[in-house]
């Protein structure tokens, strides 16, 4: 099963916190807003993620006591609360292992390619920048929430990113929980009781596989909420041709649709389209399955151009507006919503990925909602 121990590296320093996080790289847009606003802070962490020279960023924000050393193993509990709801997880270190030993369970390809940038910018700064996202079956709730009610935060923070980012305004607190108390063995011994399932940050584990890593940084959570990654299109064909050979219902509003339906616009007009036929394998029922099979082929877009940008870009459901905005002005020809995929779902396919390594879910599949701020903490790793 799946072994855990304290990090140690650096962390922010309590009056420097709010000024320091971001969201994670893997969501800030090349010449967007938030890129402006980000790069122009100076105590950003976006320097380091994506800054030319995440060595020397790195080294700044230490010597002036933005990020500050932590050499004792320790576990950092995260709260996240916004408007309706709120997350309790922690950090950790994570044992790397094979995916054949499933310790680790998957439910998504990797590809090497893919993380060589992550790899170099790791090896030159010396430190795991960001983690890995981990579900459990434990009951590590009941720990985190004691952990909450009988200590004080290292820091509170409000997030602000000026609206540009789905972490504006959650309101986030750390504690610190040392790996020798109490609290610190209690979540070692309940997540070493069961696999832990990845459910974002794919090449981020596999970036310290290849590594060689003898541990990864993670954030376990028991409770999570994921969100539909809906899309934006530029199909081959023709508008016009494409929505007259589908059986669409007009549609209201541009809204999440409910399961094995499909959302549609384009050009100030919303359709339905439901799935004519839902296999039975756990990968093929999945509604991004469906959608690449029964609506794509009418696109004239195949597998190989939905990692393609100017074909396919990818959007959460808290971003549906700036999906109708993109089709308004002409950049994409269509915006397509789905429903969200449930835990157990990611779960089926992951538990089924044990038995054959083939079986994941296509890519862009899943959008876990809030993303988990970056800079709050940055593992000092080993190899082997």
């Amino acid at each position: 099963m799946a072994e855990i121990a304290g990090l140690q590296g650096l962390r922010a320093s309590k009056d420097k916190a709010e000024a320091l996080a971001t969201p994670p790289y893997d969501v800030i847009k090349e010449g967007s807003p938030l890129e402006s606003l980000l790069s122009a802070n100076p105590d950003s962490f976006f320097h380091v993620t994506l800054g030319p020279n995440p060595a020397e960023a790195l080294k700044n924000l230490t010597s002036k006591g933005v990020l500050i050393p932590d050499a004792e193993p320790c576990f950092y509990v995260y709260e996240q609360k916004w408007n309706g709801g709120e997350r309790l997880g922690f950090f950790a270190a994570v044992a790397v292992s094979a995916y054949a030993e499933g310790n680790i369970v998957r439910h998504e390809k990797t590809f090497d390619e893919k993380v060589k940038g992550r790899l170099k910018v790791t090896n030159e700064t010396g430190y795991t920048l960001e983690p890995i996202f981990l579900l459990t079956k434990s009951p590590i709730q009941p720990i985190l929430e004691k952990v909450r009610a009988e200590q004080q935060p290292e820091y509170s923070i409000q997030s602000d990113f000026k609206g540009w980012n789905d972490l504006h305004g959650i309101a986030s607190r750390f504690f610190r929980v040392p790996e020798a108390s109490a609290a610190g063995q209690s979540l070692k011994r309940a997540v070493s009781e069961n696999p832990l399932y990845i459910a974002d940050g794919h090449h981020r584990y596999h970036a310290a596989l290849l590594n060689g890593q003898t541990h990864a940084m993670a954030y376990i959570v028991e409770k999570a909420r994921i969100l539909a990654y809906n899309r934006v299109i530029n199909g081959k064909n023709k508008m016009k041709d494409i929505l007259s050979g589908l059986d669409l219902q007009p549609a209201s509003a541009f809204t999440t649709p409910e399961k094995h339906s499909f959302r549609l616009y384009t050009k100030d007009r919303a359709f339905t389209l439901k799935a004519k036929n839902v296999p039975e394998d756990v990968v093929g029922r999945l509604d991004c399955s469906i959608l690449e099979k029964e609506l794509y082929p009418a696109l004239g877009v195949e597998h190989s151009m939905i990692l393609q940008k100017r074909h396919f870009d990818y959007y959460p459901e808290s971003d549906l507006g700036t999906m109708k905005a993109l089709v308004d002005s002409g950049e994409y020809d269509l915006a397509v919503a789905l429903c969200p995929v449930s835990i157990d779902e990611l779960m089926a396919v992951a538990n089924a990925g044990l038995k054959n390594p083939e079986i994941v879910m296509p890519e862009k599949s899943t959008f876990f909602a809030p993303k988990i701020l970056s800079g709050l903490v940055l593992y000092k790793h080993t190899k082997r």
